[in-house]
This record gives C-alpha cells, structure tokens and sequence, in this order.
C-alpha cells in the first residue's frame, strides 16, 4: 500500500469509529464497539491507529451516556498502543520540542489514564509529557509577548488556542491535569480562539476549542460567550463523523440531549 493510500485507510478507519462512539452517545450502538471496529475493519492495522486517533473519546459514551465500557474494548485499546507504541523518551513542550509529538503525548496520556480509571488495564511507558505547570510551560504561549490578553496566556492567544484544540480529547470529565488547569486560567483566550475560528469558517478547529469551553461552563467558570448556541451553530454546519462526536461530547458535558 502507497504512503497516500495507507493515511487514507486511517483516515476512514477514524472517521469510522467516530461514528460508532457518535451513535453509542446516541444511545444507538451497543457494547464493544471498539472491538466490533477493529474485527470488522478490512485493515486491522488502520482499525487500531483509529483507536489511538479517537483515542480518550472512545470514553465519552462511558463518562457521559452511562454506557459500559466493554472488557474486549479495553483490550483493544491496550492493543492499539503495543502496535504503536509511544515514544520512550520525555518529550519537550514547543518551542523546544516539535508542536505534533508532543500533542500525540498528551493525547496518548489521556487515553491511558482513562482507560486505568474506568477499566484497571494499565499500558506501559505512557506518563504526561513535562514540564506542564503553566500555559507558559505547556508551549502554549508566547513568553517574550510585549501585551498579554487578560486572564490569558499572551498576546499569542490564536496560536495558544489552536494547541489547545488539538487537545480537545483531553476536555472530558474523569481527566484532570495541567492542561485544564491551562484552560481554566484562560477562558478569554479559548473565547477569542473559537470566535475566530468560526469567522474563519474553521469549524472543525472552532468546535474543538468550544469543547473547553463547555467544559469550563460545566465546572462553573464564568465565559466571555454562551457556549450553548456556538455548540448548536457549529453542528448544522456538519463536517463528518469528527466534528459531530466533538459537538455531541460538547452537548452531553453541558448537560443538553444528542439528536
């Protein structure tokens, strides 16, 4: 298989399994989806890089939709990171260490740790990339910026906002950590982020970056914006599999239902 045609088949395979955990939010799929995706995949191979792809939102039907999280499911997610398994080394935050590996980290540290939280299988060399304690520490921000946004992470809040949304798998009740703790210091920002990204006609990144905020307004914190309508704004526009599990994982933590 060619390099273009193998990205793909896991591509479609990820977009695939989005819509099994859509519709397990729905309330229309049942037990060891994980498993039934990877035993029906033409490509198991693809079907497990899915996994780790979806990665932490396999969980949401689990955390939000009080569906089971099936014993075989776990074992496939355990399976997923011994076929691709993590880097062993700490990884450096950007600007000293590469933006996507680094992602990758906390993406992977998410998916392990729910997966001990809920089901007790723990995977190998997977621990939260370092250092984290701040947005400054996370590479989220820009130290040397002359004018910091208020309650925010410098004046680089477009590309602070961005990183955060492609940790959006991480904006889940049952994690905990200093990406959140990130995002709860700078609601402006992520306000600003999503707004921007719908101006922009991102809706894929805009949907991302409104998961923390439904989160934040989950937890009480107070919003420059409504995440409620940006949230139902951002589901008619479609966008495949993805971006419906983003707005359905958006639409349970806020305690709205999933049509």
């Amino acid at each position: 298989m060619s390099p273009d045609r193998s990205q793909s088949a896991y591509a479609a395979s990820a977009a695939a399994l989005a819509l099994r955990a859509l519709e397990a939010l729905r309330g229309t799929e049942g037990t060891a989806l994980v498993t039934r995706h990877v035993e029906e995949a033409d490509d198991a191979k693809a079907a497990l890089a899915a996994i780790r792809v979806v990665g932490a939102d396999l969980f949401a039907p689990c955390l939000l939709a009080d569906v089971s999280f099936h014993p075989e499911d776990a074992a496939a997610v355990a399976q997923s990171f011994v076929v691709f398994p993590p880097p062993v080394n700490a990884l450096a935050p950007p600007p000293t260490g590469a933006a996507e590996p680094w992602i990758i980290a906390w993406r992977d540290w998410a998916t392990a740790t729910l997966l001990a939280h809920r089901t007790g299988t723990k995977t190998d060399g997977i621990r939260a990339p370092r250092p984290a304690a701040s947005p400054a520490d996370l590479g989220l921000a820009d130290s040397a910026a002359p004018a910091p946004v208020p309650g925010g992470p410098g004046a680089d809040w477009q590309r602070w906002s961005v990183r955060m949304g492609q940790l959006s798998p991480l904006a889940l009740p049952g994690l905990e950590g200093p990406v959140h703790a990130a995002a709860r210091a700078a609601p402006l920002a992520l306000a600003r982020g999503a707004t921007r990204a719908v101006l922009r006609r991102d809706f894929p990144t805009a949907m991302r970056i409104t998961r923390w905020l439904a989160l934040l307004s989950s937890e009480g914190v107070r919003l420059p914006l409504d995440p409620v309508p940006l949230v139902e704004h951002l589901r008619l526009h479609g966008g495949g599999p993805r971006l419906a599990l983003d707005a359905a994982i958006a639409q349970r933590v806020l305690g709205l239902e999933v049509p």
